[in-house]
């Protein structure tokens, strides 16, 4: 019988059905596994190759760096969804469609918010750079009378007047009550005025304009109603224990739009009133006309 000499270990005879031998089989497969992972990076490369060819993802998905682009809000540290809809006047609902966000409506720091309509038509624009949008708008400096207006009153009045005018808006108080509190610049708890009234009084439209949000949605402010009356104005009824009207409805000055309630933090039944100018609280002692 015919001898097969195995030299160094590194061969060994066939089996008698014709398969390798048992020392030939690490080897086999060490083979395999290399071709194998040649395949999958071969795969691999096609891959990346393919991803690169179809561009950018979405502007939103990742933390955002350089000029943000514009129709978009970068979002900072702190910020709603409904105070940026707020800022901008659009509604909180039709903000969250356009991003296509579900309730309760998650937003994190770093990323690209949409504020103006996918389909391109006319949305308001906010007067400082999309670039640099603050978490807090800056108080706004408060409009001073000219020189020379004689007497405070006087002075008071002159200054009414010219932010009324300089508005293009016609303005009314919400209410006849007299004031609880008053505006004060920089203190966010005194972004606006404060009203008393009677339980379940009406809370009246301080101009005409259109509902942008009704709802509980903001922090401090309970039942709230925000009115846009311009590109740049804004007005907003808090404390409310009842809404009567619902976003995207059209009011007009004097119109029935909720029912007072309760201050939030206390002090009976109130209104919260307040104005706002490209987003930013302004007094509404300046805008309101003078009472007698």
């Amino acid at each position: 019988m015919d001898k097969i000499e195995i030299s160094s270990g590194l061969l060994a005879p066939p089996s008698e059905d014709g398969r390798d031998g048992p020392r030939a089989r690490p080897a086999r497969r060490r083979a395999m596994l290399s071709i194998g992972l040649c395949v999958l990076g071969l795969c691999v490369i096609a891959l990346l190759g393919g991803c690169a060819s179809k561009g950018p993802a979405p502007v939103g998905g990742w933390d955002w760096v350089g000029p943000v682009p514009d129709g978009y809000y970068l979002i900072r540290r702190g910020d709603t969804l409904s105070e940026v809809a707020t800022r901008h006047g659009v509604g909180l609902r039709t903000l969250a469609g356009w991003n296509g966000l579900e309730s309760p409506y998650s937003i994190y720091a770093g990323r690209l918010l949409r504020v103006t309509p996918p389909d391109g038509s006319p949305a308001p624009q906010p007067s400082a750079p999309r670039s640099a949008p603050a978490v807090v708008a800056a108080p706004a400096t408060p409009e001073r009378a000219p020189q020379g207006s004689g007497t405070p009153k006087a002075a008071g009045t002159a200054a009414q007047a010219g932010s009324a005018a300089a508005s293009g808006v016609s303005w009314a108080w919400p209410l006849e009550g007299s004031l609880a509190q008053r505006f004060s610049t920089g203190d966010r708890t005194r972004q606006g005025v404060r009203i008393r009234a009677r339980a379940g009084e009406q809370v009246k439209a301080a101009a005409d304009g259109q509902v942008v949000y009704s709802g509980s949605g903001l922090k401090g402010y309970g039942n709230l109603i925000i009115i846009k009356h311009n590109d740049k104005y804004l007005s907003a009824y808090g404390f409310n224990r009842r809404l009567l009207v619902a976003e995207g409805d059209r009011v007009t000055r004097g119109q029935a739009v909720a029912e007072v309630g309760q201050a939030v933090d206390g002090g009976g039944y109130l209104l919260h009133f307040e104005i706002r100018r490209d987003g930013t609280a302004v007094d509404p002692l300046l805008y309101l006309p003078p009472r007698s």
